[in-house]
């Protein structure tokens, strides 16, 4: 059998869950905590007080008890399926078990405490409606308790009960559950836990599982049957945008039937739906089933449909559809919360491929943003790595464009796997703090038809003694962009050049004056700058920007619309370097909180060094006339007018080719 955090065994100790009438879906409740701390015993002892065993089990467990010569029953052996787990004496797989109480059905999930299992405990966790945290009252809060605390808040779990057990051993003393409960609520409160109950109980007496205890009759609180029956199952997410992720395409002759299953929203027959990331729209013209049902015209979350549309799309397995009105966000670069399980370390620059739903992608590491130690929850991240078992928020990149659902957007697609080769190793929860949504969504102009300009580029050039291009500096605010391009235009211009300096401040308080600083509105800024510069450049003018332009995906989105144009310059100085220039006087003003989320100071603000500059300026280490000098020698380079017969470019391209 996997043990791999993808398979969850339904072993043979669970008796069938015994309906409800009017009885609404079964709540999942996972057991989590440090190892030896009592959590197979917890769930031995639920199905025996609930009369959930199945016939036979306490007497096959009375006999398991006699040949090893233990006079009491040992409730942890209901769940040890496996002789080699009773080898071991450590639980190595996570386990479903079904059980009933008077009011509803559960599924408990036993997540292994073992540390060599966390992978199970992660998918366990990922699966629950909610979380029960085992800590033993001789021993209080351990690094398993933390670690896994840690992921029930990774993981969003809002349920959250913990039981103080092994009561009995402390003499069932009210000083001990107080100390540990105060334990308990400090370090659930330090990461953003607040836990609905802390019920001291002893699992293998039985003491505060279904019944009262009178040896802990000062404990007015309920016990943990009456706690599990509190929690509430997640309601089916109807209300949420449309969530389609596609499994695969089925063809039966010339029907192409698209199959997957709903994870959120509500799907009909006739809905216009929109596929990304390929941005392809098309309508639902009927909804498929199996068995056949022609009736069929809607589909709700968690049912497994096919569906047909209108008109052929190049449709493929990890493809989300979505109502046009609310799609996913499309990216290329996205954070996780992470936690990593892999030996290896993760570091800048590996890659890894990624799943989440149906889709998966090949990821490189662009940074790690901050490490977390889940003992004493300090910030490591100085250490330039994630090693194994640690927490971290990365940033991710990936070579295409991805639909991306923040987690705090839709828990059931906003949960992460990592991959190295069949391995995983790592989970987490995605978000996109600090990027914008590259889905370009504005209102598109209709009626719109594009004409040919009568003057050539040829012409412009002859006429100007130059060609026209883009020279777009990026980098750091206060690393020299403005300075640069003034004294490059004034030299430019003096030379005969028509030369024009577009930055931040002209655009700002004019064209653009409209947008704040939000990421969505810093990509429209550089989108309007970027098509404007397109246009004056291809009327002849050499035209030097002067942005921030913080995300190499804007970047390059000019790039692919201006072509051959478009020249990248990077204007190299790191933070430390910026801060001290600081003549504006914005670091200082954003180390005051006067300026919020400023580029490359605060982590919600990342900066996107380009990859491939084709210049890089290093105005750290170089001073201001040689910079400058080498900006100006590059445009001449590039605007010098060449040979421009039609019979030079035309030998031109076909050396291209042939190269």
């Amino acid at each position: 059998m996997s043990n791999t955090a993808e398979n969850i065994e339904a072993i043979a100790v669970h008796g069938a869950p015994r309906k409800k009438q009017n009885a609404a879906q079964p709540l999942r409740v996972v057991i989590v905590g440090h190892v030896d701390h009592g959590k197979s015993t917890l769930i031995g002892r639920l199905l025996y007080d609930t009369d959930s065993l199945p016939a036979g089990k306490y007497e096959e467990l009375q006999a398991i008890c006699k040949r090893r010569g233990t006079d009491a029953l040992e409730w942890s052996f209901v769940l040890d399926a496996f002789q080699a787990e009773r080898d071991q004496a450590v639980t190595i797989d996570s386990t479903q078990i079904w059980f009933s109480t008077e009011d509803r059905d559960y599924v408990i999930i036993d997540a292994p405490g073992h540390r060599e299992f966390l992978k199970n405990m992660i998918s366990g966790a990922a699966a629950a409606d909610a979380a029960i945290l085992v800590v033993d009252g001789t021993e209080g809060v351990q690094e398993q308790t933390r670690r896994h605390a840690y992921l029930l808040h990774l993981l969003g779990l809002k349920q959250v009960a913990v039981v103080i057990n092994k009561m009995d051993m402390v003499g069932h003393a009210p000083e001990a559950y107080e100390r540990v409960s105060r334990e308990v609520k400090e370090y659930l409160g330090s990461i953003g836990l607040t836990p609905r109950f802390i019920v001291p109980i002893s699992a293998r007496h039985g003491d505060m599982i279904a019944t009262r205890s009178e040896a802990m009759d000062w404990y007015t609180g309920k016990h943990l049957i009456d706690v599990l029956d509190s929690f509430e199952v997640a309601p089916q997410p109807i209300a949420r945008p449309l969530r389609f992720p596609v499994q695969d395409v089925y063809r039966f002759g010339e029907k192409r039937v698209i199959v997957g299953r709903v994870e959120t929203g509500i799907l009909r027959k006739g809905d216009k739906v929109l596929f990304s990331p390929g941005n392809e729209e098309a309508t639902v013209t009927s909804i498929e089933v199996w068995p056949e049902n022609k009736d069929k015209v809607e589909a709700r979350p968690g049912e497994a449909i096919g569906i047909t549309l209108d008109q052929r799309l190049f449709v493929e397995r990890g493809h989300i559809a979505s109502h046009t009105e609310n799609p996913p966000m499309l990216s290329n670069v996205f954070r996780a919360s992470v936690f990593w399980l892999a030996h290896k370390p993760l570091k800048v620059g590996n890659s890894y491929k990624v799943r989440y739903g149906t889709h998966e992608a090949m990821v490189s590491v662009q940074s790690i943003d901050k490490v977390i130690d889940t003992q004493d929850l300090a910030d490591t991240s100085a250490v330039g790595e994630v090693a194994r078992n640690a927490v971290a928020e990365v940033t991710f990149r990936a070579r295409d464009q991805l639909p991306i659902d923040p987690y705090t957007d839709n828990e059931r697609l906003g949960r992460l796997v990592i991959y190295e080769g069949y391995d995983i190793v790592g989970g987490g929860a995605l978000n996109m703090d600090g990027y914008a949504d590259q889905r370009r969504d504005a209102p598109k102009a209709a009626n719109i038809h594009q004409v040919d300009h009568i003057i050539s580029h040829e012409e412009r050039a002859k006429r100007n003694g130059h060609r026209g291009g883009i020279f777009w500096l990026t980098g750091l605010s206060g690393a020299g962009k403005t300075t640069l391009a003034m004294a490059a235009e004034k030299i430019l211009f003096e030379r005969g050049i028509n030369v024009v300096v577009l930055d931040s401040g002209h655009v700002r308080s004019g064209i653009n004056k409209d947008l704040s600083f939000s990421p969505k509105d810093r990509s429209e800024n550089i989108r309007r700058v970027g098509h404007v510069a397109e246009l004056m450049a291809s009327a002849g003018q050499v035209v030097i920007a002067a942005f921030i332009s913080p995300y190499r995906s804007d970047r390059q989105l000019i790039r692919e619309r201006a072509g051959d144009l478009y020249n990248e310059v990077y204007i190299a100085a790191d933070l430390v370097t910026c801060e001290d220039r600081d003549e504006t006087g914005i670091y200082k003003k954003a180390r005051a909180g006067e300026i919020k989320s400023l580029t490359g100071l605060d982590s919600d603000a990342p900066f996107d060094a380009p990859a491939n500059p084709e210049l890089i300026i290093d105005t750290q280490t170089n001073g201001i006339d040689f910079c400058v000098e080498q900006l100006v020698e590059y445009i001449e380079q590039q605007i010098a007018l060449g040979d421009l017969s039609g019979e030079s470019a035309e030998k031109e391209k076909i050396l291209d080719y042939v190269v």
